[in-house]
């Protein structure tokens, strides 16, 4: 199926769940923020949130700089 993540389209299997796609995006433990539809997810829901057709994903990493 498909869904947008970070803009860009991208095929995902039926049933990728949100915290699925965050693995297959990042290694980062820790500093990642995702939103589905323009509504953050908590992180303890990324497991439970079914992806769906046509879905807009966005994955943030925090950076440090100064």
């Amino acid at each position: 199926m498909a869904v947008r993540v970070n803009g860009e389209p991208r095929r995902i299997a039926a049933g990728t769940t949100l915290a699925d796609l965050v693995a297959e995006l990042s290694t980062a433990p820790a500093g990642i923020a995702a939103a589905v539809n323009e509504s953050v997810i908590p992180r303890g829901q990324w497991p439970d949130t079914t992806l769906a057709e046509g879905d807009r994903v966005e994955v943030l990493t925090a950076v440090q700089g100064g």
